[in-house]
């Protein structure tokens, strides 16, 4: 029989496996061309649900038909900007607080007493972005905000106007994504805790007769030298990583006006909410930023599928 052969065990693209410093990643900005006034947004997991479409596809085997999709239900309450970071060469080189921020904000961040405008920056910058925070408080699954930098699209002083615009207002998720489009989710996996070596690498489980145990490595490494490397699997923590799912299609979007009620381990989604295809990263109730696609694919911007009912 010829030699049996499978990856290597524990890719070293996602090194250390430990816990993520923080919920929400930081994301290349720079890498993502596409999307409206905003690149990305702050989401909250409610979750899956069957949705039956009507598959409107070209040359799709069942164009013309209804058939049962699983879908992810996310709840995007309103954000609003909470200051501006001007950059120059890549690195930040001023910033400017907003206006009248939220009461939770202000408990939780110290904030300076006086306040710059915008047209007071003087330095000399190529880029602006802003750190926008969700007014999460809205769907009563807590009161602390989540704050994180998105990127904005256009030239330089189209940037300008829009925060210019927008520094007091809500942003709707309606206002910055569209029914049909691509759409890239960035956050943490559930966290499994502490785990043996088979289930956090995959490794094969050794023969019933063998010592010292059947869910462990064969060998930690040879004797001379006498180390064990950091390759060799072993147990640790599992779970709790940023990971980015890629190329989910928007089924629908909307307010919820309580749409979807009494939903396990969420409840009510009471703002506007989006219904993706597929599954999505995190358990219920994790802060999720959802971005334009980072590289759309022809075989997911072909789909068209039109929503008949949630189950």
């Amino acid at each position: 029989m010829p030699t049996r052969k499978s990856p290597r065990k524990g890719s070293l693209q996602f090194w250390p496996r430990k816990r993520a410093a923080k919920f929400l990643p930081s994301v290349n900005w720079g890498a993502i061309d596409s999307g409206k006034n905003v690149k990305g947004f702050i989401c909250y997991k409610a979750g899956m649900a069957s949705a039956l479409v009507k598959d409107n596809t070209p040359d799709s085997m069942t164009k013309g038909k209804e058939k049962t999709i699983p879908v992810t239900i996310l709840e995007c309450p309103v954000m609003k900007i909470f200051s501006v970071r001007f950059y120059k060469d890549g690195k930040v080189v001023d910033g400017v607080l907003g206006e009248k921020l939220e009461k939770e904000l202000r408990r939780k961040i110290k904030l300076p007493k006086k306040v710059r405008k915008i047209d007071e920056v003087k330095k000399e910058y190529d880029d602006v972005r802003a750190i926008f925070y969700s007014v999460v408080k809205k769907t009563g699954l807590k009161k602390k905000p989540d704050l994180v930098e998105i990127g904005l699209t256009g030239s330089l002083e189209e940037k300008l106007n829009f925060i210019r615009e927008n520094l007091n207002k809500e942003i709707s998720v309606l206002n910055v994504l569209e029914n049909g489009q691509l759409v890239d989710f960035r956050g943490l996996t559930k966290g499994k805790g502490f785990q043996g070596p088979v289930k956090r690498f995959g490794i094969k489980l050794k023969f019933h007769k063998s010592e010292k145990g059947r869910r462990r490595p064969g060998s930690l490494g040879p004797w001379h030298p006498a180390r064990v490397i950091f390759r060799v699997p072993m147990a640790g923590q599992l779970g709790m990583f940023t990971r980015a799912v890629y190329n989910n299609k928007i089924i629908d979007i909307g307010k919820g006006e309580n749409k979807f009620k009494n939903i396990k381990n969420y409840g009510d989604v009471k703002t506007d909410y989006v219904v993706v295809q597929g599954s999505v990263q995190g358990s219920a109730k994790r802060q999720l930023i959802i971005t334009a696609p980072l590289r759309a694919s022809k075989k997911q911007l072909k789909k068209n599928y039109e929503l008949v009912e949630l189950r």
